[in-house]
């Protein structure tokens, strides 16, 4: 295993979890809901930012690994999933929301694996929809764990619209990767039978 910096500022992103979470079980008098609010969304913000800042520094510093590779989208798999768990919890959006991200994501990881077993990884790669769709989610968490209104900007009305956005999204993308994969997936069916 490669650790470097660019590693270190995805593992750091892991560690963000525990804390992202632990600040709504703190007891009530040590911080208010707003202070809350905010030191959340600051510690999501911190690890979007890594997220961007770990691919270019391994690009940059020639400091990409193969374990880096893989790391780096189950941090922010992880993330993700940690964030939607407690906006659900919180009653900031719905329970089908974050079962249709979470579950995309873990069906489309298992899709990814078992297209590069096949050969055929590149058939599955991320795409522009793919991104699209990790755009609006990643603004979308941050309004959603902010959730008071910043002066006149309604946080918590574009936030859940963003995140019903990406819910969207990821359904159409996940299908797209699945009519992708298709031809390799049959292909693999006929070799076996």
């Amino acid at each position: 295993m490669t650790f470097n910096l660019p590693t270190a500022l995805t593992w750091a992103r892991i560690l963000t979890i525990p804390l992202l979470v632990g600040i709504y079980y703190l007891p009530a008098d040590w911080m208010t809901v707003p202070a809350r609010n905010i030191a959340a969304t600051a510690l999501f913000s911190a690890a979007a930012i890594t997220d961007w800042l770990d691919g270019w520094l391994a690009r940059r510093l020639n400091q990409t690994s193969a374990f880096g590779a893989f790391l780096d989208p189950v941090a922010d798999k992880l993330m993700v999933a940690a964030a939607l768990i407690v906006l659900v919890q919180l009653g900031r959006t719905g329970s089908w929301v974050a079962a249709i991200i979470i579950g995309r994501e873990i069906a489309i990881s298992a899709l990814r694996e078992w297209m590069a077993q096949l050969g055929a990884a590149k058939s599955v790669a991320v795409n522009m929809l793919g991104k699209i769709k990790t755009a609006c989610q990643m603004v979308a968490i941050p309004l959603l764990l902010f959730w008071q209104p910043l002066g006149a900007f309604p946080t918590s009305t574009v936030g859940s619209l963003l995140i019903y956005a990406a819910a969207l999204l990821t359904l159409i993308s996940m299908f797209y990767y699945l009519k992708l994969a298709l031809p390799g997936l049959r292909a693999a069916g006929e070799r076996r039978g």
